[in-house]
């Protein structure tokens, strides 16, 4: 077996109700390298309490630090500056691993150390059942060059050897929702670095999230994904996202619960 190990970084800021799920599908897994940093914001609802409950439980393995901080992706990158692990994967607070062997198999995918970076499928689930698939994202059949038509990777199936983050640059916080796109293009497209997709769903992320609240969080989603395109010399222009919307649909229909 692969020995290598993970650094699994969770930003959160008030995320009481929802972070138990997060730290229990990390504890279940079956991978022994694993560690585990917790980024909290500052939370005022119990988030801290529900950390310091959950940390003998990781015996030694887990770090948390609980302070302002400037968003998300500030959030992210201090964890980044903390991580020890040769391979950093991002568990969004309100997200949790498929199954117990996710990060071995993240792993087993980084044996060849030629491989750079590793994403999977995500399957999207909602309060109260969060066993029930209602749209399942298959990556695939991703490829760079999609990037400019608003297809990108499940972020939160995406993992990198630590080192790409120290040559190539972390999260740029000067984007509210695309940072993680920006990341992408600028990971993928511009650096070509190697990846390795694995036919396995390995995360359900309740849906609701930042960049799909509303309305506007779509319309500046998608201005920054074209943002983050031009500033990587990738042509795109805002028209050229909407195909993505009509791929959604077999999304939707495509649940995969078999």
């Amino acid at each position: 077996p692969v020995s290598l190990r993970i650094t699994v970084i969770t930003a959160c800021f008030n995320s009481a109700p929802f972070i138990r799920t997060a730290m229990n599908s990390v504890l279940e897994q079956t991978h022994s390298e694993i560690e585990y940093l917790l980024i909290d914001g500052g939370s005022t609802d119990g988030t801290v309490e529900v950390i310091r409950e959950y940390e003998p439980r990781f015996g030694g393995r887990m770090r948390w630090v609980s302070k302002a901080d400037d968003g998300l992706y500030d959030a992210i990158n201090k964890g980044i500056g903390m991580a020890t692990g040769e391979v950093i994967g991002i568990l969004n607070s309100d997200d949790f691993f498929a199954s117990a062997d996710i990060l071995a198999q993240v792993i087993q995918g980084f044996s060849d150390s030629a491989v750079d970076c590793v994403f999977g499928d995500i399957r999207f689930v909602r309060e109260p059942d969060l066993v029930k698939t209602v749209r399942y994202y298959c990556a695939k059949h991703f490829r760079p060059w999609m990037l400019r038509f608003g297809f990108m990777p499940p972020h939160p199936t995406f993992f990198a050897r630590r080192g790409l983050f120290g040559r190539f640059g972390n999260y740029k916080t000067d984007y509210r929702i695309a940072a993680d796109y920006e990341l992408l293009v600028r990971f993928l497209w511009v650096e070509r670095v190697s990846y390795l997709y694995l036919d396995l769903a390995m995360t359900r992320m309740r849906l609701g999230g930042m960049s799909t609240r509303s309305p506007m969080s779509t319309y500046i989603l998608n201005r920054e994904i074209v943002r983050a395109c031009r500033e990587n010399r990738m042509w795109t222009i805002l028209p050229m996202l909407g195909i993505k919307y009509f791929f959604k649909v077999f999304e939707l229909l495509n649940t995969r619960d078999h």
